[in-house]
């Protein structure tokens, strides 16, 4: 099975270019070389004679570079904002506000890197105390980043920022759904900076599967836990290193003493903004039964002002064999017992999905065991806030979640099994650069964003000077059973104290 979501109709096996279009007309918005392995081959060769030299680079110039692109990328803007909405269906809104939280992350990781990688000293400890311990991030080479559709810009930025901060060069694969929105940026690095430290290579999943077997030092992919699963095996034949940011059912949680109408708000805003086509977006609800028939009254009224259309605040489902998933979650739900209390059966249509609140689902139903990604919502009321927890973490994913309470937010917070929380608002954490964003268990490993995303694209590198002679000499075949003995007194003082009687 190739590396890839569902492909777009007009993939071909001979096909050397492919169009990307409109989700919301159909209608062609750019056309796009559908690369080979030996391309993908060659672009990785040439990204490796450019790493040398952005390498070569100290911290500040690659931050001055970065610096020039993120500008770069802002001056044109609206070339970039009516590209996403063109290609990907996203209102022009959304893709304002999604450009520019990912040039925040260009800022951040840009003016960061230094701090966060130089090499720095590090204790010795008493017994190598004639020894001088320093530590350092070094750049892995090159790195490979397969990015999605439903955020083009960024999620892929997310890792590409970070591994060019860090001082690597970067073969992106966008979308086959997007692929001009990834062209376009990386086009503006190499205006910026002159040289094609960043480079883009397009087509279906065999382009994606070439990349994962051309040579990369690190892949970074944001997509299906399924997919995911196939870029680990396809890296794994070469022993690849991957970080993997897969799927979500992430859960918003509402305690006795939540401010309902701001839980609703946030509640519905995390399950429909971009269509719901978000890994971190709200599918689930454990509201206190204290509050319960209040959220619902609420989280009811603002949905039924909302609507799904060309011109309206909810885009188009841009991969059209999502429409048939969330048909059946929705379906599901309703011939378990559930009951829609906006939208419903009738929710999903040729590219548009209406938002859909469903309450008193089973636990079991694939409406909440699976991803949907779409413009869905489960309530469950639960006594307490226990059960809210329990049930938030007996899903197999682990991303992020929202928790609303005046008094425990955090606490509560702190219990769920994800790798992210937000307290009193949604989905916060993504635009906060200096946090780690990433999951467990079918949500992936390894983080982007914050000090933990540069470190993710480089190596630890330990070095041990030899300041003095040491007083003890154990690294040597001359040891005398005298210094055995002295070692051993040694140890004896420093650690042997606190053992059990």
């Amino acid at each position: 099975m190739s590396i890839t979501d569902q492909a777009p109709a007009q993939e071909h096996p001979a096909a050397t270019t492919f169009d990307s279009l409109d989700p919301a007309t159909g209608q062609v918005v750019g056309t796009h070389p559908v690369h080979t392995e030996e391309q993908v081959r060659a672009a990785v060769e040439r990204a490796r004679v450019e790493a040398q030299w952005w390498s070569g680079l100290d911290f500040a110039d690659r931050r001055r570079h970065l610096t020039a692109w993120k500008a770069a990328m802002v001056q044109r803007l609206p070339e970039l904002v009516d590209l996403m909405h063109r290609e990907g269906g996203k209102p022009r809104g959304d893709a304002a506000l999604e450009a520019g939280l990912a040039v925040e992350h260009i800022a951040w990781a840009a003016k960061n890197a230094k701090r966060v990688l130089r090499r720095r000293r590090v204790p010795s400890g008493l017994t190598m105390v004639n020894q001088s311990a320093s530590l350092a991030y070094k750049p892995l080479g090159v790195i490979g980043v397969i990015g999605p559709w439903n955020y083009p810009v960024f999620t892929p930025l997310g890792s590409i920022a970070y591994a060019l901060a860090a001082g690597n060069a970067v073969v992106f694969k966008p979308s086959e759904y997007t692929p001009g929105v990834g062209e376009w940026f990386a086009a503006r690095f190499t205006e910026a900076v002159g040289r094609p430290v960043l480079q883009v290579v397009t087509g279906f999943g065999p382009t994606g599967a070439a990349l994962c077997r051309a040579g990369v030092d690190k892949l970074a992919f944001t997509g299906s836990t399924a997919t995911g699963k196939r870029v680990m095996a396809a890296c794994a034949e070469t022993l690849t290193p991957v970080l993997i940011e897969a799927g979500g059912k992430d859960s918003v949680i509402v305690d006795a003493d939540a401010d309902v109408p701001a839980a609703a708000d946030a509640a519905l805003w995390g399950a429909c903004s971009n269509a719901g086509q978000t890994c971190i977006g709200v599918e689930r609800a454990y509201v206190h039964e204290k509050v319960y028939d209040e959220f619902v009254s609420a989280i009811t009224a603002k949905a039924q002002a909302l609507h799904a259309g060309p011109d309206d605040k909810i885009g188009p489902i841009t991969m059209p064999s999502q429409l048939d998933a969330i048909d059946a979650h929705v379906r599901d739900a309703l011939d378990r017992g559930g009951r829609a209390v906006v939208g419903g059966a009738g929710a999903v249509g040729d590219r548009f999905v209406q938002p859909t609140i469903l309450v008193d689902v089973p636990e079991d139903s694939i409406a909440v065991q699976e991803e949907t990604f779409g413009p869905t919502l489960t309530i469950t009321k639960v006594r307490d806030m226990d059960e809210a927890v329990e049930l938030t973490n007996a899903s197999r994913y682990g991303l992020g979640n929202t928790v609303f309470s005046k008094a425990e937010g955090v606490t509560i917070a702190d219990r769920v099994r994800s790798g992210m929380s937000a307290v009193n608002g949604v989905i916060t954490f993504a635009a906060i650069p200096s946090l780690p964003f990433g999951g467990i268990g079918d949500s992936g490993f390894g983080r982007i964003h914050g000090a933990d995303g540069l470190k993710e694209f480089t190596y630890a590198k330990a070095i041990a000077r030899q300041r003095f002679k040491p007083a003890l000499e154990l690294t040597t075949f001359d040891r005398t059973d005298k210094a055995d003995q002295r070692f051993a007194k040694l140890i004896g003082v420093m650690h042997g104290r606190g053992a059990k009687d």
